[in-house]
């Protein structure tokens, strides 16, 4: 069993050089990520006319572009913060499959974790973009499970890059598209937990209630109602508190993290239950800042940091992100001024 070491930035009150070694410690960081891969389709242009077929606007195209998402713009993440990525999904045995591998390489992405099926389609969203405004999008998709062979196939390809990369931190990255199942949870955090890895969720409704035992469980507001099929008034803050504690105690989970888009982000603990504001952005697009969310807390949560310094990293990351259009990867230096200039270091 290899032994975690503690970090050197478990501290509250820490410095300016400080967030900067923080961040230059990211960048001998391993993290595994499992969940939904897909490919974002984008196709940006002017809108000038509504057309004459039916009352809706007609975009005409200046540029199209092809990039890594779901799981894939964690990886994103995670590579942009310094940190070394290892991805673990299914893509389809399909020309869209084919693709996504190509966007892998071009990003210098390990290939080692994927896995092809040629009973499913390589999830695709294809989303419009009229003057950077997104106006419809389209979903190509099979949402089912993946089968037991390719469940154990995927837990045996776990086992072997846990053993053999020396992983520092396990990302569950859930879309509901099917590749994560309670079988794999189960069995993923068994393994995390005998190796002493810490677990971070970004969870769907699907398996919302199997993450039992993970350190940091990351669901943005919506998905906490449909995931308990429970509504509160998350501007109350007893109420809020009342539902994010009893949910935390009875599944075990370290830390919780809701996302509350304008809002911040909740920080329910053991020892703490806080709202940690959103700064004033112009926002563009919100699309991936939840993945941009939950890879930077990885990153900190394998640096052993207090949870209220991860929260607050993560909360000015995600937000960061809504101020591009399209999924993006989070900008690290721009980050680390920004953490500088927040009032986080003395």
């Amino acid at each position: 069993m290899r032994k975690k070491s503690k970090s050197a930035f478990i501290d509250k009150k820490i410095s300016k050089q400080g967030l900067r070694n923080i961040f230059d410690a990211f960048n001998k960081l391993n993290v595994l990520i499992i969940g939904d891969v897909m490919i974002d389709s984008y196709y940006f242009g002017v809108v000038s006319r509504i057309s004459p077929e039916a009352p809706v606007p007609v975009v005409t195209i200046r540029k199209k572009e092809t990039r890594l998402g779901g799981a894939a713009n964690v990886a994103l993440n995670v590579q942009s913060m310094g940190a070394s990525p290892v991805l673990c999904s299914v893509i389809g045995a399909d020309t869209e499959g084919e693709l996504f591998l190509e966007l892998l390489r071009g990003q210098k992405l390990s290939q080692k974790g994927i896995l092809k099926s040629r009973s499913r389609i390589t999830t695709t969203k294809t989303r419009v973009i009229g003057n950077n405004h997104q106006m419809i999008r389209v979903d190509e998709e099979v949402e089912s499970e993946i089968s037991k062979q390719e469940t154990t196939q995927l837990l045996l390809r776990i086992s072997y890059l846990i053993k053999h990369d020396q992983i520092d931190v396990i990302i569950f990255e859930d879309y509901d598209k099917g590749l994560i199942t309670p079988k794999l949870i189960q069995q993923v955090i068994k393994i995390a937990k005998k190796k002493r890895i810490p677990t971070v969720v970004d969870p769907k409704k699907k398996n919302f209630l199997f993450y039992r035992g993970v350190d940091i469980f990351k669901p943005n507001l919506k998905e906490l109602k449909e995931g308990l099929k429970l509504d509160f008034n998350h501007l109350k803050p007893k109420e809020m508190n009342k539902v994010a504690s009893e949910f935390r105690e009875e599944q075990k989970i370290g830390n919780l993290l809701i996302t509350l888009a304008e809002n911040g982000i909740y920080l329910n603990t053991d020892e703490k239950q806080i709202l940690i504001p959103a700064q004033m952005r112009k926002v563009a697009d919100v699309s991936g800042a939840g993945d941009t969310v939950v890879s930077v807390a990885a990153l900190c949560l394998a640096l052993s940091l207090s949870p209220l310094m991860t929260a607050t990293l993560a909360n000015l990351a995600g937000g960061l992100v809504c101020e591009s259009v399209g999924v993006v990867p989070v900008n690290k230096k721009q980050l680390l001024h920004e953490a500088l200039n927040s009032g986080m270091a003395n």
